[in-house]
């Protein structure tokens, strides 16, 4: 989370992305960082757990938010072929 706060400081567009049971971590990382309500996507948690595919699924349910939070929304309903070719 601070990673990512320091990137949108310096202009850099960010996207942290945590899982559900740090949510008040994520907070409390903002709220000390100076931003507090710095918006972040969540997933389910655990992911230490999940196969190679579990985890691509997880990534695929989570990128229109990622994409909202990078301020690219009209790329979330594109596949990843035209993400690719639209650059």
């Amino acid at each position: 989370m601070a990673d990512a706060i320091r990137f949108e400081e310096v202009g850099v567009p960010a996207a942290p992305i945590i899982t559900e049971v740090f949510r008040a971590t994520a907070d409390a990382m903002a709220q000390t960082q100076g931003m507090p309500g710095y918006p972040y996507a969540v997933i389910p948690h655990p992911i230490s757990s999940l196969s190679p595919e579990e985890v691509r699924q997880r990534a695929e349910q989570v990128l229109p938010e990622v994409l909202r939070l990078l301020g690219v929304e009209e790329a979330a309903g594109e596949e990843p072929h035209e993400r690719a070719a639209n650059g």
